[in-house]
């Protein structure tokens, strides 16, 4: 099932927040953050501490794409 991030690193660019500084305040690893960069599943905890940080939900975050079109 691919997963699509775009959506998070719009949502980072709109607030001025780079990925060190999300990384920081949102309390997640370094790992979590590069699988977010490749596209990769991570655990729905850590999508739930990206949220609480930037204030948002997991749709605004993260989209789920029709197969094949990753």
């Amino acid at each position: 099932m691919p997963i699509s991030y775009n959506r998070l690193w719009k949502l980072m660019i709109d607030k001025n927040i780079n990925k060190t500084k999300l990384r920081s305040q949102a309390g997640i690893s370094s790992n979590a953050m590069a699988k977010l960069g490749k596209n990769e599943s991570v655990q729905v905890e850590v999508l739930a501490k990206i949220c609480n940080c930037l204030g948002c939900t997991m749709d605004d975050i993260m989209e789920v794409l029709p197969e094949g079109k990753e």
